[in-house]
């Protein structure tokens, strides 16, 4: 009889990189043990599996730790070959895709942080202006494709779609009409939402996430 496999994903509701994780997980049908962390007093079990970094989400597989989202999702892909593969199979097609998470991770999210958490002047508005300009870039490499990677959900796609559960906020403290600017992309979203549960039934209501910012800002002292 083959050992049962053990996986723990330390994580926190609202981080976007769990959400990756938690949507890898559902597309490759892997059953998890789930632990939220409190942030602001981290668990010893977190501290002893990431006590590098000290961040979730941290994925423990029959006791070994691997941390850091997007080697998490390699990690999931690689592991669990039998499910639907989220990198393409060719190198110049991984290639493309670890280019597009990193630029996510490196452009997108760094505008964001600036944009919900700095007070409203030159700082602020370069990020709001930025921000716009990535979130073009990034749909003009979707194009009129359903997902990025083609006509298959993929590697790309868990990286950004959490991204869109905070599209209220950026809105609201950003003075944006992302489905104005990017239409293509909303459409893309709506698309990864109706038609995988994985995502769905992990992405949290854009409401909730609203305030939790709104707890962020005040925590940073910028809330109006």
């Amino acid at each position: 009889m083959a050992k049962q496999e053990e996986v723990i994903l330390l994580d926190f509701w609202g981080s976007m990189y769990g959400m990756r994780v938690r949507i890898a997980l559902a597309e490759k049908g892997v059953s998890y043990e789930y632990k939220d962390e409190d942030l602001r007093n981290k668990s010893h079990l977190l501290l002893d599996m990431n006590p590098v970094h000290k961040k979730i989400p941290v994925l423990i597989h029959n006791g070994q730790p691997i941390c850091e989202s997007n080697i998490i999702l390699e990690y999931i892909d690689e592991k669990w070959k039998d499910k639907s593969p989220l990198l393409p199979c060719d190198a110049h097609g991984k290639a493309r895709a670890r280019f597009w998470a990193d630029f996510i991770d490196k452009k997108v999210f760094q505008n964001i942080r600036t944009l919900l958490y700095t007070p409203k002047g030159e700082k602020h508005e370069a990020a709001r202006k930025d921000l716009i300009d990535s979130l073009k870039v990034i749909e003009e490499e979707l194009g009129d494709k359903p997902y990025f990677g083609g006509e298959s959900f993929g590697y790309v796609d868990v990286c950004l779609i959490p991204f869109y559960t905070r599209f209220h906020a950026y809105e609201t403290y950003g003075e944006l009409n992302i489905e104005q600017e990017c239409p293509k992309l909303i459409v893309w979203a709506k698309i990864c939402i109706q038609k995988h549960e994985s995502v769905s039934n992990v992405l949290p209501e854009s409401l909730k996430i609203h305030g939790l910012v709104q707890q962020l800002r005040k925590i940073r002292g910028v809330d109006e």
